[in-house]
């Protein structure tokens, strides 16, 4: 299974949700089969988006992308980091 963990910091989480939110279709369109997001304990703004993907040539092409580009800079997305992640093993304990 392919992944990625993108980690950022957002100007204001309940306007980046919308935007997020809305550009579900698209991400689905590119090949994001799942997602979390989580945050920092300590600060609201500060994301972690990991999802699932149809692989990871999909995702790179999404993600950089013009278009979304553009959708990261409207939602106020500062600095994100992108981690392009490839399954190796899973389990449960």
């Amino acid at each position: 299974m392919q992944y990625v963990l993108i980690v950022h910091e957002v100007a204001d989480y309940g306007a980046w949700k919308a935007i997020f939110d809305d550009a579900a279709k698209i991400r689905k369109q590119a090949g994001e089969l799942s997602y979390q997001l989580l945050r920092e304990r300590s600060d609201a703004n500060q994301i972690v988006h990991f999802s699932k993907w149809s692989s990871l040539d999909n995702a790179k092409r999404f993600f950089e992308s013009p278009e979304v580009v553009e959708i990261r800079r409207r939602a106020g997305v500062k600095a994100p980091t992108f981690v392009y992640l490839q399954e190796i093993e899973n389990g449960l304990l």
